[in-house]
């Protein structure tokens, strides 16, 4: 009886800790979003739980424990059923009819034409772009405009499109406390040849903070995505594409109101953030009335954000 207390009380720490990060990662939304958001702040690196899987084998091993070593097959699994999807080869769509790219191309790029270039290089039909300042907008426009003569600029967003534009207006996502100016939404018409008129959102929400004194600061960044699924919800055309940076991922709860109206791409993780060590895709493609069937990361452009572009199928 000495012997098998034993082997039960060596056990149980890494076995409670393989049902413990199990339980976070198939009911992550269970975490409540309290001050600080520590369930936007969970969501936001959730994949990354994966990297516990070594460390829970390592104390399976040190405790010459097997039962421990088999209980990692269940964060294991859970793993593979929420994001194993997205590591799989795309599936196939009725057409690659339209390649986007979206890009926070950074106000403190240090050659904004470059980067530019590098973005035509894709073969892209739509380039949307944040952080345009009114000093590389010059620089930009020039350097696509022999391949995407159509563009549209609203204050620090931007779309170039290889396709004409019509109806183009400015999206109010402003929060509540930030001053007038800041304008970071657009709307535009795409009219696509072969399947009609496409209404192209750009939009750039509020940055995020992280901070010991008031946790994950999300309040301007989710404002700003009710105020944008607002938008969403109102437009009239059924063919609808997103393309920004939300500073958000989405498995973050935040991005509820907008993940409400458009579904995200089928195939692809593209970690945008930041260029150094990307361990979070915070800039988004997303579509309703059309598939975003495979996302993926562009090489760096001198932002600190990766570019990220999607085949979209109508």
């Amino acid at each position: 009886m000495r012997c098998r207390r034993g082997v039960r009380s060596r056990d149980a720490v890494p076995v409670l800790l393989s049902v413990l990060l199990a339980c976070l990662l198939a009911f992550h939304s269970a975490v409540p979003d309290m001050a600080g958001r520590p369930g936007s702040l969970l969501e936001t690196f959730l994949p990354w739980l994966a990297a516990a899987f070594p460390a829970l084998l390592v104390v399976a091993f040190l405790r010459r424990s097997p039962v421990a070593a088999c209980a990692v097959l269940l964060p294991v699994t859970v793993w593979a059923c929420v994001f194993g999807d997205r590591l799989l080869p795309p599936p196939g769509t009725a057409g690659d009819d339209l390649t986007a790219v979206t890009h926070n191309i950074s106000d403190e790029n240090p050659d904004p034409a470059a980067a530019a270039r590098g973005l035509a290089a894709s073969g892209a039909g739509l380039i949307a772009l944040q952080e345009v300042t009114g000093a590389a907008l010059p620089e930009l426009t020039a350097a696509l405009e022999p391949r995407y003569p159509h563009h549209a600029v609203v204050g620090t967003v931007g779309l170039w499109s290889v396709h004409p534009l019509a109806d183009i207006r400015r999206v109010d996502i402003r929060p509540r406390g930030i001053a007038e100016g800041w304008d970071r939404g657009l709307r535009a018409t795409v009219r696509l040849p072969g399947h009609g008129d496409v209404a192209v959102y750009v939009a750039h929400l509020p940055s995020v903070r992280l901070g010991w004194d008031r946790g994950f600061g999300t309040a301007h960044r989710d404002e700003s995505a009710r105020l944008l699924g607002a938008a969403l919800s109102a437009e009239p055309l059924e063919r609808t594409v997103l393309l920004g940076d939300l500073n958000g991922t989405v498995d973050d709860r935040g991005l509820d109101p907008v993940l409400a109206r458009l579904s995200p791409p089928r195939s692809g993780m593209a970690f945008s953030w930041p260029t150094s060590f990307p361990v979070a895709r915070i800039d988004q493609i997303m579509a309703r009335g059309a598939t975003v069937a495979e996302v993926w990361s562009l090489p760096a452009t001198g932002s600190d954000h990766l570019p990220v572009a999607a085949r979209i199928g109508f």
